[in-house]
């Protein structure tokens, strides 16, 4: 399972969210609290960020955090109102290949994946590909069933240009949830998106347990400001998400707010 991070809120620089809190990204990568399976996230590390015009950029390398002296430098001077990273822990027979490292990119949308899809390539990696149109299944180019559903939520975004971030991440698990049931498999997916304007982020799973998810905003401290993390950062203002629950937050008038935490359960349950 991959450690996850999100904020959306005032610039801050990167190594604000990824080196020096006191349970920072970089802690979580080789010394996790709650990961599910395994013991560290040594199978790389990523990072997506929007610059002051709202222009997305990703940063993606396949050795572990702890050992990226690039991104520590990159951190140091790269400052953003919305970003998301991950430090890798790669899933059986997954290869350390950069086209298999998050974040994914498809126009403004940035997407971090935790989970997994349980016996992918024998249940699922068919009946995804099956239901993208030619423009989005050309975007996977990994192997990676995190790839897959990002995918699958660019094609929910791209069909109905009404939709929110909110609408189109909740279509996507509604999706998903048909073919596990289908195909008599199970998945996980907490998830963090965010075109630049909103951050949608999820927990959220289908026959099995979701990984563990925590969210912050501390109104006096930093009142414009959301954080979003597998683990908390820090002792002080961390709420746990619920199984099958999401958080969406938006920019109105610079000022990011919460504007849903709405709790849902799984179609056919």
């Amino acid at each position: 399972m991959c450690r996850l991070i999100g904020y959306f809120g005032n610039p801050i620089r990167l190594d604000e969210l990824l080196y020096k809190p006191e349970h920072s990204l970089y802690k979580q990568s080789y010394s996790p609290l709650e990961l599910k399976s395994g013991a560290v996230c040594a199978d790389g590390v990523g990072v997506g960020w929007y610059d002051e015009v709202g222009k997305p950029f990703i940063y993606r390398n396949t050795i572990p955090l702890w050992n990226d002296s690039n991104l520590e430098e990159l951190s140091n001077y790269v400052q953003s109102s919305c970003t998301v990273g991950y430090a890798r822990l790669a899933g059986i027979g997954q290869s350390l290949d950069i086209s298999n490292c998050q974040p994914f990119r498809s126009g403004k949308l940035l997407f971090v994946h935790n989970g997994e899809i349980s016996n992918f390539e024998q249940t699922l990696y068919r009946p995804i590909r099956e239901s993208l149109c030619d423009s989005t299944y050309g975007l996977i180019k990994g192997m990676t069933d995190s790839e897959h559903i990002f995918a699958l939520l660019v094609q929910m975004w791209q069909s109905s240009p009404d939709r929110t971030l909110f609408d189109a991440l909740r279509a996507t698990l509604e999706k998903l949830t048909e073919l596990a049931s289908e195909h008599k498999t199970s998945f996980s997916a907490n998830v963090i998106v965010s075109d630049g304007q909103a951050v949608a982020a999820v927990r959220y799973a289908y026959r099995t347990q979701a990984p563990t998810l925590y969210w912050s905003s501390d109104s006096l401290k930093h009142p414009n400001q959301v954080i979003v993390a597998s683990e908390p950062l820090s002792n002080e203002n961390w709420t746990a998400f619920d199984e099958q629950s999401m958080l969406f937050f938006e920019a109105k008038s610079l000022q990011p707010t919460i504007s849903l935490l709405e709790r849902f359960a799984p179609i056919g349950v």
